[in-house]
């Protein structure tokens, strides 16, 4: 098992023993049970997706023909279900998961094979169109849903019939005689398979993943050899002749790059990541940190999204991070905090949960309405007041995807390292009971992050007990005071034991003791590498883990006549428009003049002064349509 700075394992502490009382997440999460998921159900229901596993389809039928990724949103409303049901009983919400299971079930085919369009639509094509019609990218959103279920209800139908495809699956693929040595264009079942073999025990279904893994990319190109033809003009317009938007260019091991379609190469890194830590693979675990660093120090939007372009859904060159284009699709930074998660069990580096931090309270939540009822796709960082949430998407990854990382929040929050350490990730308001030394822990947060700096954790095992606890500092902190019972720790004490991003009190704890960790939260002025051509001359502002943005509501129209000198003051206020305890930042800053009828001029325009207000990024388009930015014009 791989963790090169101490041979003990990490695991997270599973979101089914956390309680989050989150100020700022628990109506988040609130709103996801009480209105994403019903609103859900009821736009698969209504469009389709849930009855197409009737499989009454036919050419020429009156209903919707199926869509090749169908399945996949139907699974991912059932993996978000399950995470609910683990925490709130819902008898009503159950017995709608219990009929669609049944529904699906009733789908697979005697030989075990499950997909609804290669079933009714193009049968003759099963397993003939790996590159881009998301086959087996749907088999493993619905072992995901299966693994989720299972856990939350004990039920096993659903896990018996993915388990079953799952056994099917390994028949056709393989090195074997007779079997296709071939991957699915879209990753996902990589990560279902080591799920699958989480919960299980069956070394069949890590040796799957670790096949779909290490065959992508091996030359000559499986999809050049078997798919060309069918591709036609995809491999001109996406596919190009390295099959690089697929991440199947190379080898997984030699890769160093990030490129091609975001969400896919998110989802292949989190298999990379599982095979690494649960199969002690090196070669993967270098890829995955040179992979990470490129897309970190090159190609990663402030907000923690990614994908610049909307063509390919994805990556182009080093630097190229537009605003107003920006695709930065939801499902990207969900899944960039899913891998970045699955880096800390292997290595617990403030660098992985910092950026998990940092997509979770920007470029994730923002995808979904403050209400729970509408969701963003892109998520652009400037808009002319013409991009707005939808309800649903002809594509709707990206909601069911919100509703599963909602529902499960509480996983991210911390790990243990057997019996020897905790580690806090996020200061996300919670408790949970864990086992260390022997004895049972209670960790209790309070607090008002992200609107407070101040975090105060309750320690109470059963009996006194050594054990380590791990505090992230997170990487925007400057700086920071802490105090355990009242007493302030030595700044000299402190910097013996802070490392890498955490700050380590190893000491003999008791029931009652607690830790006050003060982290400053001055706003900050962010600049962007001098190459991101879209941000040279502007600044973004940051107060702790939250990026801000300015918008029409409070700023007026054309903001990009608003520029902010750069030794003004920022002021910071709760904003009463906006969610209990969200901050607003004001700085004295100019507007650019009317300007005239010409369209050029010998003399600059004159100014006005104004005061500028930032609102968190992730709170735009919740009040009134209009114009917003991140990056700001700035005077030197």
């Amino acid at each position: 098992m791989i963790n090169r700075r101490n041979p003990k394992q990490w695991q997270a502490v599973p979101f089914s023993e956390v309680c989050i009382s989150d100020p700022y997440w628990s109506p988040r999460i609130t709103a996801n049970r009480e209105q994403s998921l019903p609103n859900q159900y009821h736009q698969c229901k209504t469009t389709g997706r849930i009855d197409a596993f009737k499989l009454d389809w036919t050419p020429g039928s009156d209903g919707p023909r199926p869509n090749p990724y169908w399945d996949s949103d139907v699974a991912k409303w059932i993996e978000a279900a399950a995470y609910s049901l683990a925490q709130h009983a819902d008898p009503l919400l159950e017995e709608l998961v219990d009929e669609t299971i049944t529904l699906i079930a009733s789908a697979q085919q005697p030989d075990g094979y499950l997909n609804v369009y290669y079933t009714v639509v193009e049968p003759e094509n099963r397993f003939k169109l790996l590159s881009h019609n998301h086959e087996l990218y749907c088999g493993g959103h619905l072992i995901e849903a299966a693994v989720a279920y299972y856990e939350a209800t004990g039920k096993r139908v659903l896990l018996d019939t993915m388990t079953k495809y799952a056994d099917y699956i390994a028949t056709v693929f393989g090195r074997g005689e007779g079997q296709l040595r071939g991957y699915c264009g879209h990753e996902e079942i990589e990560l279902a398979l080591m799920k699958l073999f989480g919960v299980t025990g069956e070394p069949k279904y890590s040796a799957l993943a670790q096949f779909f893994v290490d065959e992508r990319g091996q030359q000559p190109s499986y999809f050049a050899v078997h798919e060309r033809e069918a591709l036609g003009d995809l491999v001109e317009k996406l596919y190009q002749e390295d099959f690089s938007y697929c991440q199947a260019h190379a080898p997984v091991r030699e890769q160093s790059k990030i490129v091609g379609h975001a969400v896919r190469a998110m989802y292949l890194y989190c298999s990379m990541a599982d095979l690494a830590k649960t199969m002690g693979d090196e070669g993967l675990l270098k890829a995955c940190e040179r992979i990470w660093e490129h897309l970190c120090s090159t190609s990663l939007y402030i907000t923690g999204g990614m994908g610049s372009s909307r063509l390919n859904e994805g990556f182009t060159a080093d630097y190229d991070l537009p605003n107003e284009t920006a695709y930065a699709e939801t499902c990207a930074a969900i899944a960039f905090a899913m891998w970045n998660h699955r880096m800390l069990q292997i290595d617990c580096d403030g660098k992985y949960a910092d950026m998990l931090e940092r997509s979770l309270y920007n470029g994730v939540i923002s995808g979904v309405s403050l209400d729970g009822k509408r969701f963003f796709y892109e998520n652009p960082l400037a808009s002319r007041g013409d991009h707005h949430r939808s309800e649903w998407f002809d594509v709707s990854c990206c909601p069911t995807n919100l509703a599963r990382l909602l529902a499960s929040l509480g996983q991210y929050i911390y790990t243990l390292q057997e019996q020897e350490a905790l580690a806090v990730h996020l200061y996300i308001a919670s408790d949970t009971e864990v086992s260390l030394g022997g004895s049972r822990v209670k960790i209790a947060q309070t607090h008002q992050y992200p609107h407070s700096g101040l975090i105060r954790l309750t320690i109470a095992p059963d009996t006194p007990v050594p054990f380590a606890l791990k505090l992230r500092i997170p990487g925007w902190c400057n700086a920071f005071k802490l105090r355990i019972n009242g007493q302030e720790v030595e700044p000299e004490e402190v910097r013996e034991n802070l490392a890498r991003g955490y700050l380590t009190l190893q000491r003999l704890w008791r029931a009652g003791d607690e830790i006050e960790l003060a982290l400053d939260m001055t706003p900050q002025r962010i600049y962007a590498h001098p190459l991101v051509h879209a941000n040279q001359g502007r600044v973004a502002l940051q107060l702790g883990p939250v990026v801000y943005c300015v918008e029409q509501v409070d700023n007026g129209a054309s903001l990009d006549q608003i520029v902010l000198p750069r030794n003004a003051a920022f002021v910071v206020h709760q904003a009463p428009d906006l969610p209990g305890g969200t901050l607003k930042i004001e700085a004295s800053a100019l507007r650019f003049n009317e300007w005239n009828a010409n369209l050029y001029a010998v003399e600059a325009p004159g100014t006005s002064s104004i005061t500028l207000t930032a609102i968190p990024y992730a709170l735009w388009d919740n009040r009134q349509g209009g114009e917003m930015q991140v990056w700001i014009r700035e005077l030197p």
